[in-house]
């Protein structure tokens, strides 16, 4: 199985599978004006450079965070990377190498070497990798678990990778290597639900049990050709509802990031299973945010909303609504209404727009905005982090063109683990 599938993979775009009906990306409805458009594309040229100048050298590892005031291109000294930035940075260097911010011969190089470090120097287990890490070295961080969740983020990025350079023969090998050595079923340990991770020898109790970003877990374990889970796993974690005000949708009262990390690759437009049309779903969260935050009354409004975890003026904080999740004190998170561009994208262009135009320079530095600013109590955090920048640089493109849901959805396991699943054009 292992052979067969990489001989299609590396047989050349002329024989890559074509993509079934329900699973076909249609171009985004949402007509940007020529104001909106060069706004996306200045902060995604930003972001993106983010994935290029904050990796390391040799292994291609993007640092979790940096200074939000960088002015040249100097990667910050602290050390500490992340596979989860990682995977956003691969789609990025895609976008990047599409909308010509960076050079084609440089993004394939970088992405040659991040894939070739990952696959034959990372420490592993079970082809899960630990979330945090050097960012030279590749050894894990004290205290860093072996991570589900981030490991899926980093694939998704390496399937981005993989699809966009198909062509590439070292890309192609590399990106299906790490995929199909991931074992799936040693997550599950024992259960019907993946653990969180494996730390100090021991899985992680907790358990991707309900409704949130984890439909991507799922759905590559669902996929994977050498080490994949039943299709009974997809009804396997609950789907809690929410009601705030007129909206009702799937949910449990988590930042609004949950609504959009899958989103990013997956493309659930105009389809559904048996339980929801996800897409719309996100839809109704980020319209329920919006509506929670301007019900908090000042500081915020239409032009200034948006929270989710995110750094604050007194540490990293899982905050969001509805209903209320932590101490939300009047902060703003950028990251919030950009990762929801393509389901909310009037209102998440008005506030993002807003922002850069009465913040200026104090938010929005060489990176884009920085990661949550209080101007009330003339907090800008100094940091950037490279997931929340992520999730905007993404979402942002698949607003515009829908270039990662379409590129993704070529990934031949896509379409496996969707049918598995049990979705179906609307």
């Amino acid at each position: 199985m292992q052979r067969r599938t990489l001989l299609k993979l590396l047989a050349g775009s002329a024989l890559l599978p074509q993509i079934p009906a329900f699973a076909r990306t249609k171009k985004p409805n949402h007509s940007l004006t020529q104001e909106d458009d060069s706004f996306l594309d200045e902060m995604q040229r930003r972001g993106c450079l983010y994935f290029v100048e904050q990796a390391g050298a040799k292994t291609g590892q993007v640092l979790d965070r940096a200074a939000s005031a960088n002015t040249d291109g100097k990667r910050d000294p602290r050390l500490m990377a992340s596979i989860a930035a990682t995977g956003f940075g691969l789609s990025a260097l895609c976008i990047a190498e599409k909308r010509g911010y960076q050079p084609r011969q440089k993004v394939i190089e970088q992405i040659r070497r991040t894939l070739r470090f990952h696959y034959e120097q990372m420490p592993h287990e079970h082809g899960f990798l630990y979330h945090f890490n050097d960012v030279e070295y590749g050894a894990a961080y004290i205290g860093s678990e072996v991570s589900s969740i981030d490991t899926a983020l980093l694939l998704c990025g390496v399937l981005t990778a993989r699809a966009h350079f198909h062509e590439d023969a070292e890309i192609k090998r590399l990106a299906t290597a790490l995929y199909e050595r991931v074992d799936w079923p040693w997550m599950l340990n024992g259960g019907t639900t993946f653990s969180m991770g494996f730390s100090r020898g021991k899985f992680i109790p907790s358990r991707w049990a309900h409704y949130c970003e984890l439909m991507m877990i799922y759905l590559l374990a669902m996929g994977s050709p050498t080490h994949p889970v039943e299709a009974s796993a997809w009804d396997a974690f609950d789907r809690p509802k929410i009601t705030y005000k007129d909206y009702t949708y799937i949910g449990a009262g988590d930042p609004l990031f949950v609504h959009q990390y899958s989103h990013a690759w997956f493309d659930f437009r105009g389809k559904r299973d048996k339980y929801a049309n996800y897409f719309d779903n996100s839809v109704i969260a980020t319209q329920a945010h919006e509506a929670y935050c301007l019900s908090l009354g000042k500081p915020y409004s239409p032009d200034y909303w948006g929270i989710s975890a995110s750094d604050s003026e007194h540490g990293y904080t899982a905050w969001g609504g509805p209903p209320g999740e932590g101490q939300i004190d009047g902060s703003v998170v950028p990251n919030a209404p950009a990762g929801s561009l393509p389901f909310l994208p009037a209102d998440c262009l008005r506030v993002l727009r807003s922002l850069k135009e009465k913040y200026g320079e104090k938010a929005w530095g060489r990176y884009g905005f920085c990661d949550a600013f209080h101007p009330e109590a003339k907090w800008y955090d100094p940091d950037v982090l490279g997931i929340d920048l992520g999730i905007g640089v993404l979402m942002s493109e698949n607003l515009r063109s829908g270039f990662v849901w379409e590129t993704f959805a070529r990934n031949p396991e896509v379409s496996v683990a969707m049918k598995k699943a049990g979705f179906r054009a609307v």
